[in-house]
């Protein structure tokens, strides 16, 4: 009796954090109107309080300052945040943290952001900010990041920074820690722009037990905390299923084969369940 009711009890508490939970925006690359509009709507209109966070791009200031004007022109308040790894957890960022109830990351080089900000006071309180309710966002690398395993952007094995990604092969992909508000799935951007489906059916065939949710630009998701994400923007967005597939094999020159991949692909008002699995009817 003890039992059945501590699993009562630990599901009782699972569904209240998962309501808890704020919203995702994730965006493939060149954001639009359309997406900076819902971003604003869903941290509370004139309500939204939004921190832009741009340390993956290489000119913060005037980077941060048009997309300042742009959440502002909206409707929103907002800010932005210049700091290095050193001055990360500095007062005044952690209370402008505390200020917040929405967080941007700017495109650029992923890898910077991690390299700023994981193991940080600063991450912590994006955490927080999510898990209370919050929106966090992001375009190009700030979408890339989102993933618990993230895509860095370099190969291993290719060494032709003339012709990228040309093969699916195992070891290729170099993969780092992201900023994980996305478990269940690895994030790939600017996808059907830059043809970089190679990439990611690598990472499927390393990491099946994980979903590939590949955006374009012009084009996001908006991730519920119900795990349900809708398609909004201008081009599409390919989510690939590894997680029933079978025979997952490399020959000896290391490329990968694998059989019964699912593929899906979405368009602007289409609905997916990462959770289930399944397009949403």
């Amino acid at each position: 009796m003890r039992s059945f009711l501590l699993i009562i009890l630990f599901l009782i508490v699972s569904n209240s954090l998962a309501q808890n939970k704020g919203h995702l925006v994730i965006i493939g690359g060149v954001h639009t109107t359309e997406t900076s509009k819902k971003f604003v709507e869903l941290a509370g209109g004139n309500n939204a309080k939004i921190i832009i966070i741009p340390n993956a791009g290489s000119n913060p200031i005037k980077n941060s300052e048009l997309h300042k004007k742009e959440f502002e022109e909206l409707g929103a308040k907002a800010d932005y945040l210049l700091f290095t790894r050193e001055t990360a957890d500095a007062d005044s960022n952690i209370k402008k943290m505390n200020w917040a109830n929405a967080v941007y990351f700017l495109g650029g080089d992923q890898s910077d952001l991690t390299r700023d900000m994981l193991g940080t006071k600063l991450l912590q309180k994006v955490y927080d900010i999510y898990n209370n309710g919050g929106v966090v966002g992001g375009s190009s690398a700030g979408a890339a990041v989102m993933s618990e395993v993230m895509i860095t952007g370099n190969e291993l094995l290719n060494k032709d920074s003339t012709s990228a990604f040309i093969s699916i092969q195992k070891g290729n992909i170099e993969t780092a820690k992201g900023f994980g508000f996305i478990k269940n799935a690895i994030i790939d951007q600017h996808f059907l722009k830059r043809k970089r489906h190679n990439r990611l059916i690598s990472l499927m065939c390393e990491y099946p037990y994980l979903l590939g949710i590949a955006i374009d630009e012009s084009t996001a998701i908006v991730v519920y905390p119900d795990d349900t994400f809708q398609v909004i923007g201008d081009n599409q967005v390919v989510v690939y299923d590894p997680t029933t597939s079978k025979n997952v094999k490399t020959d000896l020159r290391g490329n990968f084969g694998i059989t019964d991949m699912k593929i899906h692909l979405l368009i602007n008002g289409d609905k997916f369940d990462m959770k289930s699995k399944r397009v949403i009817e």
